[in-house]
Formats: structure tokens, C-alpha cells, sequence
């Protein structure tokens, strides 16, 4: 039972029916009602108050009585008739007031039903009351998205399809509904649609029956388990249906002719759900599964109760490298998340990042067991440099932040521009932050508790819920199927014994990552480590860390772990060595993992034992680790240290030390087989900086140019590239890199050398394709960029004008390789279209240099709808790119298409602020109903006024 909500409203929810009997397709509209069972459970119950918006309400009965009703969305006018107050801080506050009225936490809606005076006595746990409510939508701009295809046919020959989607509590754009994730209740659901048509919903499908002129149809679903209104949803088109043939409760939709994609792309999805199974010793909770993929999907993955939203564009076949990874990862989140955000709720926003991090947190365990444990430390280091890099330059990330009073206490976020009151007034890249930063802390928990009692905790969440989940007639009891931050944080002291609290106060109840400088001196006296760290905990987005913190040390005689305490004041760390300076003596190194190898050692003090030091090589804390250590060291620890982590760290630091013997010891990655693929592309791009840092000095063939030909090309003809075989997938990925990373080199005239273009014209022209079982589009995208990454300005003389008759021969090369990619993409185009994608990129590359004209219009065209997405955002990008150095006004049809790409896209020089700005009124004049603050938009994606899409 919802711990707020309810209480404010004065009603518990038992039981929710929808029944929509008309979608038209050709005027995007629905027309349906709604049945909302209640239980009173105070005397003289007069009003209730529900979500809706967009919604058309025609009537309201409550017990078979009518019942007046107000429907007021102060979102739609925000600031509206305000013309003094013209600023950001004004229209987010405004924002956030308009948002709160309607807020179902706090017992707000939308849509106020005044009960009839003669129910109002009917207020105690026996009687029941029905609120029936009919309702229409035309042309939603949020919560249910058609896609009907401008091509002739039929609604189903032209796969015309609808389905919902939103962010967060968005169910109220397609129905009248309680939009918390705090009030569950049992649901019944009818759709009838056109007889070519498929429905998919929530829950069991019970039964599909036909009118009686066989026209249409009605599905009937039903879902027992209690569920909140956000995590319903529907979709339906003419899909074609795939049982799983490893699990039959688990059905497949997908649009026609996709068939065989679907087969492909679906064939390991039993693996997953046998993993998330087998670590929470629990069951699946639904009794049946359903992905449904559509097309113009806003997100890769949306996940409902015992149903999940797909992008089609996840969809690939047996021939395709890249995205098969990408796909299982999304199917991967998508079936977490039924068990942790569908299945089991969350009591209040303020508790969402228990959820968020739960379902990351064991996605995690999948990633490992699948890809490996190099490929999960990669990824919880590419998560923790996001979110460090993010709060840094932004400010603090805050999981739970506490209210009072209606305000937010002291105003826990001051640095942001908006609100984090409520999830529809947070920004996009908030949130996706705010979950990246939540699974980070779950596995701090972990670290502090062990995976054991983490997954323990889990099962405890699960059993609870389940067990609640089946009291059909004790609603009081589903409020186990609610998780508050209290009680998950009681369920692991319960459950390990061990205090949390610090850990939770320090991460979980204030916002700002640690921000750690280090260095050191060898004490030879002594024999001993001097080590000194220091934080930086005044800048925007820090915070200070008291507590352990792990610092490993190479030694000559082994890797040795040191736990150091840091206090309030302390800076410098004695920490005694274990080895002596070892002269002329020969003798093989022990490694952490036990492995014993030969050093050679010419390069080190003769007088330290120390190879290299490491702080916080396991990532225990939310980080930023700045340490000064010489050269040698950070090469010995990208060459010995088996540690992804290390080695990509060893890498960066490498950049600033151009010298003969980091060459070496990037070169000799570069060839180790066993070494991590993506350690492998890193130190590509690493030697290419410090090859152009070492020109004047370098000797030999251009950087990687020999490895790649030994590799990847003919022993007779070196020039000339084996026929493609990518069986190998991690000589696959670096054969795709090598050229591109070639490509930045630069000679001593900071032109690309020429032996370097010709060689990436000819594995172009060689490429033969015709052996191998997997595609090689996305190699010859990465072609394409390796020919992008090698333009340089170009250099004019007398201000000549330049075009494309007196282009120099080697851009004249490039522009007709670009040229004839561009053309047979039109005829044969790769998946996901990354030719068109890259030639793009490089066309607007060619422009930036003064290679040829700056003109807009090609982008313009492949940015129009009809054009694949990948397609249509490389055309924007460069449209935009265009537009922030000159004051380029784009049509009035252009205006739309660019808003959503100039949020992402800054800090704006003036000129550029002055072009948005200009948009801004542009679209007032044009729509009227538009206020000036709508700039407010360019920060803030997810704040849309009315006269634009509701959602992004």
C-alpha cells in the first residue's frame, strides 16, 4: 500500500482495468475508459484525485453515479504570461512548483473527481468504489509514440505500429492512472484492434476473441501481480510472433520481414535469465516474458511488468561483430531490471537509487561472467571516469536527497540549474548519472559486505516481495513489494551484521567524488616508501574522504598490499619496504597474481627496490588519482601489470613521456595477442601522440605501419591486405583501429605523411570481403575516419577561393573515395548505415579545413525524417557544428530537428548563444503559445513547453 499517496487521498487502490476499443492509426488517436477499484479508509471520502494528461475526459461515474470533475495541468503554462522575470533560475522554480501540484506522492493530481454526496458515507474497509472515467487521445506528443510509414497499403502492410514510452511516471499521457511507483494494485487490460494487428501488454494474455464481421479483435491480459501505473505498458502493430525455443513462457515480437533478425538476435536471451536465476536464488517473478521491438524507439530499452520495449535497431544478424555486445548488453539490463524497478518497487523518488543500482549491480555480475573479468573492470572504470569527469565539471551527483517542509532541505543541489525534487524536472544527463554513480556505490557495499551477503540481501528483497505478492485480498501487505532506503539498508545490517553507515553517509547521503594527488620518495636509509597524498576537496563537485584507503607496491620481491588510514590532516605515509636494491643480480619478478617473470631492470634506480605504486587499484572509492611516478615505472607497469585497469592507466600517463623506451613498451603491447583487446587500441592512440611528439627524432617506418603489415597483409606484397577473415574478433578490433589511429600522425610540415595516406588507400582499395562470414561494414567506416582523421587545414594562397576543381591530389583522393562510398551506400547500404555515417563526419571535416565550401545543405537533407537515425544525428551534428561559427539561420522545417542536438553540444562562444537565442524567438513567433523562457530548454532537454513534444 503506498505510504504517501494514500494517505493524502485517503484510498487504498486494489484493482485497475483499462479497455481501450479503438486505435486509429490514420488520426493517431485512442479511445477507451478506465475502471479504478478503491477502498475508502477514512469516513466522508468527497474527492479523489488522479494523473492524466493529454486526455480527452468525457465522464466520470463513481459507483454508477456521475460524478463532476476538474482536469487543471499547470505545466502547460508555465510562465506563460510572465514577461519580467526572463531567466533560467525563475522558469525552474516555476517548473518545479507546477510539477508538484500534480504530484501522486504527495497525493496531487492532475484530473479532481468530487465523489457524489450520497457515497460519502461508504467510507470504512467494507465498501468498495468503482471510479469509471472514459477518455480519448489525439495526437499524443507523449507516452504513446504511432509510427505510421507514408508508403501505400494498409495500416499492416505499412507495419504501422504504436506502443508507450516515457522516462518516468509517464503512464498519465496515455491514461487516467495513480502515475507513483508507491500505489500497486492488480490489473485487468482490453485492447481491441484491427484484425491484422497484434496487441502486447503486461501480464498473461488470458484470450483473444473476435467480433462477430471478423474485422477486429479483442486481447485480454491480465496481470495478478501487484503493479504500479508507470510500469504498464502496451504496443501494438502487425508483429510477428517468435516463441523462445528454450523457454517457452518467453515471446518475441517484431515487425514483418524481420523475422530471421529476431531469431539471431534473441538466441541467448535463455542464458541470461538462467544467470540473473542461478545469483539470486530466485525465480523469474512473472509467469510469462515478452520484447517487442519497434521502430523510432526513444531509448534502447524500456522495461515494464514481464515486458520489455526494444529499439528495432538492436535487432542484427549472425554477420555483425559490433553490435552483437551491444545487444546482449541491453537484453541483459532490460531482464535486471523486471526483477529489480518492475517487480519490485520503490517507496518514494528519494529512494531510486536503491533500485537503479541494484539492477546495474548485478548487471555488472552478468557482464563479468560473460565477457570476462577484463571486460567488467574496463567498463566499472569507464563508469567511474564518467561520473568523476561529470561531477567535476558539473557539481555533485546526490542519490538520496532528503525533503521537509515541502522544500528541499538547505538545498542540497545548489550548483544545479534545476530541480531533483521530482524526476520530471531533472535533466537527462542528471539521471544518467545518477544511475551510473548508483551501481558504483552498490559495489562499494559490496566490497564492504562481501558478495555473499550482497546477493543474500537480494534474495531477502525478493522472497519478501513474492510471498506479498501473492496476498490477493491483503493489500497491506504489498508494501513488501516496496523498497525504501531505510529498510534495504536494515535488510543488510540484518543480514551481514556490519555497519554501513559511514559508507552510506559518505557516498549515498552527500553528492561530490575524492579527488587524490599523489607522489613519493624512497627513503634508502631507512628502506622505506615515503608516500605522500593529497586532496583536493574545495573544488566544485569534491568532497573530502576520511578512511582506508589501499595502495599496492611492486616490489623486486613481490607485490605487497598496504591499507593506509587517511585523517582529517595527515598527508605523508611511512610504508616500509619488503626488498632490498638488488645490483647485478639476476632473479625473476613475482607478480600479484603469482605469475614470476624476467625484468630487465637497466632502466630502474639501482638504488630502490620499487617498480611501480598503485592507489586504490581495486576502485573503492569514487575517485580521482592524479600520482607522479617516473617514467620507467608507469613501463614497467603497462608491460608486467596483468590488471586492465593498470595497464590503461600505465597508458595515459605514458602520453606526456615522448621518449624511445615508452615506444618500445607501447609496441610491445601492441604485439602481445593475450593482452586485453581495448588495452591494446588504447596504446594505438597513445603511440600515435607520442610519435608526432617524437618526429623530429623517430627512425623507422611510421608508427604501427610494420605490426599492422606482418599481421594484416600479404608476406609478397606488403601493401596489399589479406582477404578480411575477423574470426579472430580481437584482431578484428584492431585491425579496425590501427588505421585510424595512423591516420593522426603528423610529419614535421604537421601534414599526415604520404606513405601513411597511400598505405590507408590502399587497404580501401584492396579490401576483399568476399571469404569472410562476417560483414565488414563497420571496418570500412573505420577506413572512412582513418581518411578523416589524416586532413589537415588546408593552406591558401592569395586568399584563392577554394573548390573542388583545385583541390591538392591527395584531398582530391579523399573527397572521390568519400564520393564513391557515399554513392554505393544509396545502392547497397551497410547495417545501421555507418558508411553514410562516417562520410558525413568526413565531408563536414573537408569543409572545417577550408578543403571545400562550407554549405549546409547536404547535411540538411539527410537530416529530414525518412532517413535511418544514426544517419539523421551525424547530419545534425554537422549542421550544428556549422552553425556555432557563423550566424547561419536555419529554415523554419529545420528549427525542430536541431533543438534536441544544441543541449548537447557546448559551451556556446557568443555568436553561438546569440544563434540560439534566436531560434528561441524564432519558435515563439511561429507557435504562439511559446514563451522566451523556453531557453531554459537548451540546458534543461526534459522541459519542454507545450507546443513541443512532451517527451525529448
Amino acid at each position: 500500500v503506498p505510504h504517501s499517496g494514500s494517505s493524502m487521498n485517503r484510498k487504498k487502490d486494489k484493482g485497475f482495468e483499462i479497455c481501450i476499443n479503438n486505435i486509429n492509426f490514420q488520426r493517431k488517436s485512442v479511445i477507451g475508459y478506465v475502471e479504478l477499484t478503491i477502498f475508502p479508509t477514512v469516513m466522508n471520502l468527497n474527492r479523489i484525485k488522479l494523473n492524466s494528461k493529454q486526455c480527452r475526459i468525457y465522464r466520470v461515474r463513481v459507483n454508477d453515479l456521475e460524478a463532476p470533475f476538474i482536469y487543471n495541468d499547470p505545466t502547460l503554462e508555465v510562465c506563460h504570461h510572465e514577461s519580467k522575470q526572463r531567466n533560467l533560475n525563475y522558469f525552474s522554480s516555476a517548473y518545479t512548483a507546477a510539477v508538484s501540484a500534480v504530484d501522486p506522492d504527495a497525493g496531487n493530481g492532475e484530473l479532481s473527481i468530487k465523489v457524489p454526496s450520497e457515497l460519502w458515507k461508504q467510507g470504512d474497509e467494507m465498501k468498495v468504489m468503482k471510479v469509471y472515467i472514459e477518455f480519448s487521445l489525439d495526437q499524443p506528443k507523449g507516452g504513446l509514440h504511432f509510427v505510421v510509414p507514408d508508403v501505400d497499403g494498409s495500416m499492416a502492410e505499412r507495419a504501422a505500429h504504436v506502443f508507450s514510452f516515457g522516462n518516468q511516471n509517464s503512464t498519465r499521457f496515455w491514461f487516467p492512472c495513480v502515475d507513483s511507483y508507491s500505489e500497486l494494485c492488480t490489473w485487468k487490460l482490453e485492447f481491441t484492434v484491427d484484425a491484422s494487428m497484434v496487441a502486447v501488454s503486461c501480464g498473461d494474455l488470458v484470450e483473444t476473441v473476435y467480433t462477430h464481421d471478423m474485422r477486429k479483435k479483442t486481447f485480454h491480459y491480465m496481470l495478478p501481480i501487484p503493479t504500479a501505473a508507470p510500469n504498464i505498458s502496451l504496443a501494438v502493430g502487425p508483429f510477428e510472433i517468435l516463441v523462445d525455443p528454450y523457454m517457452h513462457e518467453v515471446t518475441h515480437f517484431c515487425l514483418p520481414q524481420l523475422l530471421p533478425l529476431l531469431k539471431q538476435t534473441m538466441s541467448y536471451l535463455h542464458e541470461i535469465f538462467e544467470f540473473y536465476e542461478e545469483i539470486l536464488t530466485c525465480r523469474y517473478p512473472y509467469s510469462c516474458f515478452k520484447t517487442v521491438f519497434v521502430d523510432e524507439a526513444y531509448v534502447q530499452v524500456s522495461s515494464y511488468a514481464s515486458m520489455s520495449i526494444f529499439s528495432t535497431n538492436l535487432l542484427h544478424s549472425g554477420m555483425i561483430i559490433d553490435q552483437t555486445p551491444v545487444t546482449r548488453r541491453c537484453l541483459a539490463q532490460a531482464l535486471a531490471q523486471q526483477f529489480f524497478g518492475c517487480f519490485i518497487s520503490r517507496m518514494s523518488w528519494s529512494d531510486e537509487w536503491v533500485l537503479k543500482g541494484i539492477s546495474g549491480y548485478i548487471y555488472g555480475l552478468y557482464l563479468k561472467k560473460t565477457f570476462g573479468v577484463n571486460e567488467y573492470r574496463h567498463w566499472i572504470k569507464e563508469e567511474l571516469d564518467k561520473i568523476v569527469e561529470y561531477e567535476l565539471k558539473m557539481g555533485g551527483v546526490l542519490l538520496h536527497p532528503t525533503f521537509s517542509g515541502g522544500k528541499e532541505k538547505d538545498n542540497p543541489t545548489p550548483h544545479l540549474h534545476f530541480s531533483i525534487r521530482h524526476p520530471h524536472t531533472l535533466s537527462w544527463e542528471y539521471y544518467k548519472m545518477f544511475q551510473c554513480k548508483a551501481h558504483l556505490v552498490m559495489r562499494l557495499i559490496e566490497n564492504r559486505i562481501s558478495m555473499e551477503f550482497m546477493l543474500q540481501v537480494f534474495n531477502k528483497l525478493l522472497s519478501l516481495a513474492s510471498t506479498a505478492s501473492s496476498q490477493k485480498y491483503q493489500s497491506h501487505m504489498w508494501s513488501q513489494m516496496l523498497v525504501s532506503t531505510s529498510g534495504f539498508l536494515k535488510s543488510i545490517s540484518n543480514v551481514s551484521g556490519k555497519d554501513i553507515g559511514p559508507l552510506i553517509k559518505q557516498w549515498v547521503d552527500q553528492s561530490g567524488v575524492v579527488k587524490f594527488f599523489g607522489s613519493f620518495a624512497f627513503n634508502r636509509k631507512r628502506n622505506v616508501l615515503e608516500l605522500e597524498i593529497r586532496q583536493d576537496y574545495t573544488s566544485s563537485g569534491t568532497q573530502k574522504y576520511v578512511g582506508p584507503i589501499k595502495v599496492t607496491v611492486q616490489e623486486l620481491d613481490g607485490s605487497f598490499n598496504h591499507t593506509l588510514q587517511i585523517e582529517e590532516n595527515s598527508l605523508k605515509h611511512d610504508i616500509p619496504c619488503h626488498s632490498k636494491s638488488r645490483r647485478n643480480k639476476k632473479k625473476k619478478i613475482p607478480l600479484m597474481n603469482g605469475e614470476e617473470v624476467d625484468m630487465d631492470l637497466s632502466a630502474m634506480d639501482a638504488d630502490s627496490p620499487l617498480l611501480w605504486i598503485r592507489i586504490d587499484p581495486d576502485m573503492s572509492i569514487l575517485r580521482k588519482v592524479e600520482f607522479e611516478q617516473a617514467d620507467f615505472m608507469w613501463q614497467y607497469q603497462l608491460r608486467f601489470e596483468r590488471d586492465v585497469v593498470a595497464q590503461e592507466e600505465a597508458i595515459s600517463a605514458l602520453e606526456i613521456f615522448p621518449t624511445p623506451a615508452s615506444r618500445l613498451a607501447l609496441t610491445d603491447i601492441l604485439e602481445q595477442d593475450q593482452c586485453f583487446y581495448k588495452v591494446r587500441i588504447q596504446a594505438c592512440f597513445c603511440l600515435a601522440k607520442i610519435a608526432n611528439s617524437m618526429m623530429s627524432t623517430w627512425t623507422g617506418p611510421p608508427a604501427m605501419k610494420s605490426l599492422f603489415t606482418r599481421m594484416f597483409c600479404c608476406k609478397s606484397c606488403p601493401n596489399i591486405v589479406k582477404t578480411n577473415n575477423f574470426i579472430n574478433f580481437q584482431s578484428y578490433f584492431l585491425q579496425k583501429t590501427m588505421p585510424v589511429a595512423m591516420a593522426l600522425l603528423r610529419d614535421v610540415q604537421n601534414l599526415c605523411p604520404k606513405e601513411v595516406l597511400n598505405f590507408i588507400l590502399d587497404l580501401i582499395k584492396y579490401n576483399d570481403n568476399r571469404k569472410n562470414k562476417f560483414s565488414d561494414n563497420y571496418y570500412r567506416a573505420e577506413l572512412i575516419d582513418a581518411l578523416t582523421n589524416s586532413l589537415t587545414p588546408a593552406i591558401s594562397i592569395n586568399n584563392e577561393v577554394r573548390t573542388v576543381d583545385n583541390l591538392n591530389t591527395d584531398v582530391r583522393l579523399i573527397l572521390e573515395e568519400i564520393t564513391r562510398f557515399l554513392n554505393m551506400e544509396k545502392l547497397l547500404p551497410s547495417y545501421r548505415n555507418t558508411i553514410t555515417v562516417s562520410c558525413l563526419r568526413a565531408i563536414r571535416m573537408l569543409q572545417k579545413n577550408g578543403h571545400i565550401p562550407s554549405d549546409p545543405s547536404l547535411f540538411k537533407s539527410y537530416a529530414q525524417y525518412g532517413h535511418f537515425v544514426d544517419v539523421r544525428i551525424a547530419a545534425l551534428e554537422a549542421v550544428i557544428d556549422y552553425t556555432r561559427g557563423t550566424h547561419f539561420v536555419l529554415t523554419t522545417n529545420f528549427l525542430c530537428l536541431s533543438f534536441s542536438m544544441l543541449g548537447k553540444l557546448g559551451p556556446f562562444s557568443w555568436s553561438g548563444i546569440f544563434f540560439i537565442f534566436q531560434l528561441v524567438c524564432l519558435l515563439q513567433r511561429l507557435y504562439g503559445n511559446c514563451s522566451c523562457h523556453t531557453k531554459g530548454l537548451i540546458v534543461n532537454k526534459r522541459n519542454p513547453p507545450s507546443c513541443l513534444s512532451i517527451q525529448r
